[in-house]
């Protein structure tokens, strides 16, 4: 069987070339298509190579009745419609690993030029000026960088640093330190590691709970005189704060990359002396280009032939009698899987899920992906889906175990996900019931009835008089109002749970508030 495959954006030639020499294949570049050209041609291909510039619409998914796969040179996927890509059966490749080496090398780039006054002294020699002594630098060696963020750039940055003799201090909510002792690193919190670094660079990607994570609150905490570098993802450090920081003598200098609005022209930071920027330049060689081509190529040539891709993105197609069967669980399985990693502050060692009932003779895996992207999901975002969370839960070292049993305690169904940490074990039962959807009917080893959605606050205190009355007292005197609430307790007097779902998320001055009443345990908000 032959395929045709369309090329809509430039790619390196070298890096298409698997696609070339492929017998069963034609190739086609057009890179000057609009968008209508494109929906009017895309029927006759059965797949289509992209980089940033093609807008790959549900418009265009549909009209591609031969389209079998997307492959994206590079890691975003923003131009492509990845529910109607999963609706048509269509798979989505990228090349994640790709400029891994390049974005870790311009990192290392960037520390340098910064520490250094490179692109400042060459500057003013380029406008006939010899002044050394305004421009000296600093050393790398015996300097600690801290990293923010140890995923595969920053473990790369971390070796490198290590050849520059500098010591290293790496936060990362799945880092532990018996990894960092075979990394021969050091390992802290946040707070610890931003306040024992020289050097600061961030490789995270840009979440909700990311964005502003270097704010003025963070660099109170920071050395005098430390620096500052984000290759990463524009707004994970707050720009405004950052400038203040740098006119304050509080920060040396900051070499950025990367930025919250792109282009980046005018902003205030570019006319400090003590900046050095580039323009997203992390990813551009020639080298990585090619790379992430090949890879691509590579993956659309395994699927075409009927093989495995490596870097799935969407959910690959199942049988429509198996997708009826497991789909209504999805959305349970990534709830429980959110709910319990937010009742657990230590990395995650194992996950073990258990199926009950008529789950017992179904095909779980699909739903075990669902509750592995729900505990991912709250540190990795967009990158973890249904596809990949299995693949990156095994790179963060994370055992994933699956058992089914036909006994489902009373349910017609019921999956219950536990954690173990290093010091901690912590479940979460689920289930679906008839008309009514997902409930949420045991956290640990108390029975509760909660639907899996909002916001919500779980209570672990002592079983007393008065309990419920002060608590909601005190949400009051924050105009929190509960909407519902599920009470249970392990014996008269004794270890009681409390969940209550809320009309807004708990914010911290109620969050402290709550947790200084001396009846409670522990207090969390979760919001799913």
């Amino acid at each position: 069987m032959s395929f045709n495959i369309l090329i809509s954006d430039p790619l390196s030639e070298d890096g298409i070339q698997p696609l070339r020499e492929a017998e069963n294949v034609h190739v086609v570049m057009e890179t000057n298509l609009s968008p209508e050209e494109l929906e009017e041609r895309i029927s006759e291909f059965d797949a289509l190579l992209v980089r940033s510039s093609t807008q790959v619409t549900r418009s265009v998914i549909s009209k591609g009745k031969n389209l079998k796969i997307i492959g994206r040179a590079g890691v975003g996927v923003d131009n492509i419609d990845l529910d109607a890509a999963t609706e048509h059966g269509v798979i989505v490749v990228n090349a994640p690993n790709g400029n891994t080496n390049s974005a870790a090398e311009h990192t290392m780039a960037m520390l340098m030029s910064l520490s250094r006054n490179i692109p400042q002294a060459y500057l003013s020699l380029k406008n006939h000026q010899w002044d050394r002594k305004k421009y000296v630098g600093v050393e790398l060696r015996d300097k600690t960088l801290g990293i923010v963020g140890l995923g595969r750039i920053g473990t790369e940055v971390a070796t490198r640093a290590k050849g520059q003799r500098m010591n290293v201090v790496a936060y990362d909510p799945f880092f532990t330190e018996e990894k960092a002792e075979k990394m021969g690193i050091g390992y802290g919190t946040l707070e610890e590691v931003i306040q024992q670094a020289d050097f600061i660079t961030v490789h995270t990607p840009l979440l909700k709970e990311t964005r502003h994570m270097i704010n003025g609150k963070a660099f109170e905490m920071m050395k005098d005189g430390v620096y500052i570098i984000n290759c990463a993802r524009g707004g994970i450090i707050d720009e405004d704060a950052l400038y203040d920081a740098i006119v304050s003598n509080k920060v040396a200098g900051a070499a950025l990359d990367v930025f919250e609005e792109e282009p980046f022209m005018d902003h205030k930071l570019l006319e400090l002396p003590e900046v050095v920027a580039t323009p997203h330049l992390g990813a551009s060689t020639l080298e990585a280009q090619e790379i992430v081509a090949v890879d691509v190529s590579e993956d659309v040539l395994r699927y075409l032939n009927g093989d495995t891709v490596r870097n799935p993105v969407n959910l690959p197609s199942l049988s429509k009698d198996v997708m009826k069967k497991v789909e209504p669980y999805f959305h349970l399985a990534e709830k429980l899987g959110s709910f319990l990693i937010d009742l657990v502050d230590e990395v995650a060692q194992e996950i073990h899920i258990s199926y009950a009932g008529e789950l017992y003779d179904m095909e779980v895996a699909p739903i075990t992906r669902n509750t592995v992207k729900g505990i991912l999901k709250r540190h990795l975002g967009m990158h973890v889906n249904d596809v990949n969370a299995l693949y990156l839960a095994e790179r963060k070292g994370i055992i994933v175990n699956e058992n089914k049993t036909s006994t489902a305690k009373g349910f017609t169904n019921l999956i219950t996900v536990e954690m173990k940490t290093k010091s901690q074990v912590r479940k979460v039962s689920g289930t679906l019931l008839n008309g009514m959807g997902a409930r949420i009917v045991n956290v640990d080893d108390y029975s509760v009835d909660v639907r899996p959605e909002g916001h919500m606050v779980v209570i672990e205190h002592t079983d007393q008089p008065g309990v419920i009355g002060r608590l909601g007292s005190l949400l009051a005197e924050h105009d929190i109002n509960i909407a519902t609430m599920q009470v249970d307790r392990s014996d008269v007097g004794g270890k009681a749970i409390m969940i209550l779902t809320i009309d807004r998320h708990l914010d911290d001055p109620a969050l402290k508030d709550l947790d200084e009443l001396e009846v409670i345990k522990e207090v969390v908000a979760i919001d799913l």
